[in-house]
């Protein structure tokens, strides 16, 4: 880690890229529109972005759909295909302070967490996908006689992918390492509010090796080129992850336009279950993490806390204090815990929560949006206790910092708990039992459930949701699955 003074010298001497990446160089947007990236830390504009649509998709897509045909990439052996990547995953690090900073300027999140986690997890990401591809096999189906029934894994084509903006760098490594190592082209659609890293990233592709039109990178606004990419009849597979209401809306736009499969990981509201048998020390240091981290702003936050009722007072007092303990600040400075949201209007967005949370619960401490300097988009983390079942804070997504604490007295009654919710991502347990948390993840209704820890994640491991969470799988050999198709090839001799 640098000091802070160092953060903030290297930060002012940033260049941004800022115009679209279209065929392997930057163009600006063919209207010659633009939008401003703002640091909502400090509410200043950093630089003025292409704004792509409907025309920048178009000619996107077609330079992705011409890589893909003449084989510049889709034809390369897999093996070829991973050192290329590995390469990337290699400028990454070297990198590593000016993709930090990236993110931490273009969406509010302590430089300490981009350091240590979001740029070292996309290089670690991008070098375990390469890795895996040339290790799967294909399939010699058990015809008999004189018959070979081959399956093969094959790209699907042009890859459409659509990023949020709370991991800017993390998740679009996460669409782009299976799409890429598996063959496909792909035009992925970075969040509006922080774009930059996804540019630097396209051009630290090209320094890797990638060949022009195998990425390209559109900035822009979801109404505009999201729609547009959504809906574009030379897009073979659409990803995505956000909120739920999107997701809805990419399935729409692929059932009106050419029936392109769409994966989806969306919104949640994920239940931690904390026993009384539960090492509650560790269980509050995690609880505290598993909704503070990243300002809140994480899909599968433990956004709902359920305590059973004989210890639920003594659990909530030590995470009140771990909640006190939170520093707050700018980002830049290594000492921050937390930083600002997004932006001024999901802060907006947030506080409206908190005032629904004082209406219908009791709080326990936080509750306000703050202003630290210049910017008013800082929330404090808070905690609700004695939240009815009822209320928006425990049913909606919030993506803040923003608890929900209710209690229970018996197992059944933590499931019921849990399970009520449209949400399915995530969940966790936190017991001595071993029985206990077996029997309980069996029937927690989600994607991943993590046992006396929170929010488990390795690129070994798939994570994706069930119920309006979505469907399909990030990460893990699972994660090629969503980009290739299955051919058989029948041979008679």
């Amino acid at each position: 880690m640098l000091s802070y003074d160092e953060y903030q010298s290297k930060a002012a001497g940033l260049s941004f890229r800022n115009q679209c990446w279209i065929d392997g160089a930057f163009v600006p947007a063919v209207s010659g529109e633009t939008f401003a990236a703002i640091n909502p830390a400090t509410g200043k504009k950093l630089t003025d972005v292409a704004r792509g649509s409907a025309a920048d998709i178009d000619r996107a897509v077609a330079s992705a759909r011409a890589a893909f045909e003449d084989g510049r990439w889709s034809r390369k052996t897999p093996g070829e295909r991973k050192e290329v990547l590995l390469r990337l995953a290699q400028l990454i690090r070297d990198n590593l302070t000016e993709l930090a900073l990236l993110d931490t300027l273009d969406m509010g999140k302590p430089i300490s967490e981009t350091v240590n986690v979001d740029v070292p997890g996309s290089a670690m990401f991008f070098q375990w996908h390469a890795e895996a591809v040339d290790k799967l096999y294909d399939e010699i189906a058990p015809t008999g006689g004189r018959d070979v029934a081959m399956v093969r894994r094959m790209p699907l084509g042009v890859v459409g992918a659509v990023v949020p903006w709370n991991f800017p760098l993390d998740m679009a490594t996460w669409k782009l390492a299976p799409a890429l190592a598996t063959g496909n082209s792909v035009v992925l659609k970075p969040a509006e509010q922080s774009p930059l890293s996804a540019l630097f990233l396209a051009e630290l592709a090209k320094e890797a090796g990638l060949p022009d039109g195998v990425l390209n990178v559109v900035p822009g606004f979801g109404e505009d080129a999201g729609q547009a990419l959504g809906r574009h009849p030379d897009v073979d597979c659409l990803v995505f992850t956000g909120s739920t209401a999107v997701g809805k809306l990419f399935q729409r736009y692929a059932g009106e336009s050419n029936m392109k499969q769409v994966w989806l990981e969306t919104g949640g509201k994920s239940p931690n279950l904390i026993f009384a048998d539960a090492d509650l020390d560790k269980a509050a240091d995690m609880a505290a993490f598993g909704i503070f981290f990243n300002q809140g702003e994480v899909c599968s936050a433990n956004s709902r806390l359920l305590v059973q009722k004989d210890i639920a007072e003594v659990f909530i007092a030590k995470l009140k204090t771990r909640a006190e303990a939170i520093k707050q600040g700018d980002p830049l400075d290594p000492e921050t815990t937390m930083g600002a949201m997004v932006d001024a209007q999901h802060a907006t967005r947030v506080a409206s929560y908190l005032a629904v949370g004082k209406e219908d619960a009791r709080l326990v401490t936080g509750g306000n949006r703050i202003t630290i300097g210049s910017s008013d988009a800082f929330v404090q983390p808070t905690i609700f206790a004695d939240v009815p079942a009822h209320s928006r804070i425990v049913r909606e997504e919030i993506f803040g910092p923003v608890l929900a604490v209710q209690t229970f007295d018996t197992d059944e009654d933590a499931l019921a708990l849990a399970n009520d919710t449209e949400f399915g991502l995530a969940a966790s347990i936190w017991t001595a039992d071993l029985s206990r948390a077996m029997d309980l993840s069996d029937r927690l209704n989600v994607g991943t459930v993590s046992v006396n820890t929170v929010d488990a994640l390795s690129p070994m491991t798939p994570f994706g949701g069930v119920k309006q969470s979505g469907f399909g799988r990030d990460l893990s050999i699972h994660s090629f699955d969503k980009y290739t198709a299955l051919k058989t090839i029948w041979v008679k001799y």
